[in-house]
C-alpha cells in the first residue's frame, strides 16, 4: 500500500481549468460589435464564429440581444439626443464658474468661522 504524505493534489485539467476561469478575457465593446455584425452577416456559421472567437454560443447570444435592443431603443427614440460641441463647451464654462462660486463661498465661510470663534475666544 503506497503511504502519501501531505494534501492530495488536484488534476492537471482542474488546475488549467481554474487559471483559464482567473483569466478570463474581457472584450471591448468594439470587438462585441465585430462579433454580432459578423454572426448577423451569416457568411459563417454561428458556431464556427464562437470557435473562432473563442466565446461561448450563449455569450454571442446574448451580446447579440443586447445589441438589438440597444438599437431597437434608439429607433424608438428612447434616448437622449447627444449635445453638440458648442452645447459642451458652454456647459463645461458654467460648470467652471459655478465651481469658482462655491470655492469662494466656503473660503468666505472659514473666514467666518475663524472671527466668530475669535470673537467667542476674547469674551
Amino acid at each position: 500500500m503506497k503511504q502519501t504524505s501531505g494534501p492530495a493534489k488536484k488534476p492537471a485539467e482542474a488546475v488549467i481549468k481554474d487559471i483559464r476561469r482567473a483569466t478570463r478575457r474581457q472584450f471591448s465593446s468594439e470587438e462585441k460589435i465585430r462579433v454580432v455584425l459578423e454572426g448577423l452577416s451569416g457568411e459563417d456559421s454561428i458556431a464556427e464564429l464562437c470557435r473562432r472567437e473563442g466565446i461561448a454560443a450563449s455569450m454571442y447570444y446574448g451580446w447579440s440581444k443586447e445589441f438589438l435592443e440597444a438599437g431597437k431603443k434608439r429607433l424608438s427614440g428612447d434616448t437622449a439626443r447627444a449635445a453638440t460641441t458648442d452645447e459642451v463647451r458652454d456647459l463645461r464654462r458654467e460648470a467652471g464658474a459655478l465651481k469658482e462660486v462655491v470655492a469662494d463661498l466656503v473660503l468666505e465661510n472659514r473666514l467666518l468661522k475663524k472671527t466668530r470663534t475669535a470673537k467667542l475666544a476674547v469674551w
